[in-house]
């Protein structure tokens, strides 16, 4: 059997529980930008997480040594198939936790610092495999609404201010790490700065944020509008020296201040 054989086959499966209110495939094979490293995300949505030992013999149908009830992030199952040597990367998640979020986000317009519309997103480009009462439809249909102008607003509001202009700001403490030649301090601040520089990108754009994969690319692909040197800095600032990253970080931010 191909990997897509073998998917459908997983979903008559898994969708046996009854505790299974919705089963669907995200990532960047439900976005259609997978490679040949990319895994199966899916994502079972249930009232409870199925019986350990029936995901396993489930597992062992399809794959040698698979990782069973792995709590790293969400609670999981991960295994490569047997045939094909596809990675599977499966997470339960409650209906309602899910529901929350796009509460919190989409309809209430609360923003994080980075990533804030990474569950809609989600939730948005989701390919749907199963769908017991037609739940994951609906709550689907909801990110399928404008993206509202006090969200895009509140993200670049929040985001911003933290990048440089706020105290203790991501550029303040990528300035302390970088006197004390901390470089794992260094690469952290960083990244979080990137972060909230992403949202701020995919905000002004009204572009849900994709995740933490091919950003750069992803952006210069969908996005309208970027900053001045958009590329060069992002690649500078993630990979370049540590003398030079704080006046790229600073020259960042003006751009960015410009830009929005």
């Amino acid at each position: 059997m191909n990997n897509e054989e073998i998917l459908n086959s997983m979903i008559d499966d898994y969708k046996s529980f009854d505790e299974v209110e919705a089963i669907v495939l995200g990532g960047s094979s439900a976005a259609k930008t997978s490679d040949n490293k990319s895994d199966f995300d899916i994502y079972i949505y249930c009232t409870k997480e199925p019986p350990v030992e029936a995901r396993r013999r489930i597992a062992e149908k399809y794959a040698d040594n698979p990782e069973i009830d792995n709590h790293y992030f969400e609670t999981g199952d991960v295994y490569y198939l047997r045939e094909t040597g596809k990675p599977i990367d499966i997470m339960y998640r409650s209906p309602e936790s899910i529901e929350g979020n796009i509460k919190w986000v989409w309809e209430e317009c609360n923003a994080s610092l980075g990533y804030t519309t990474c569950f809609v997103d989600n939730v948005n480009k989701s390919k749907i495999l199963f769908d017991r009462n037609g739940w994951f439809k609906r709550l689907q249909d909801k990110t399928k609404s404008p993206y509202p102008d006090k969200l895009a607003q509140n993200i670049i509001n929040k985001n911003f201010a933290y990048l440089k202009d706020a105290m203790f700001s991501y550029y303040d403490q990528l300035n302390s790490a970088v006197q004390r030649n901390d470089y794992v301090s260094v690469n952290h601040r960083t990244a979080a700065f990137l972060a909230s520089y992403f949202d701020i990108i995919f905000a002004k754009n009204k572009i849900l944020h994709p995740g933490e994969k091919k950003l750069v690319d992803f952006a210069k692909a969908n996005c309208k509008e970027l900053p001045k040197s958009f590329e060069q800095d992002v690649n500078t600032l993630a990979c370049g020296n540590v003398e030079e990253r704080l006046k790229i970080a600073a020259n960042m931010v003006e751009k960015l201040r410009e830009f929005i």
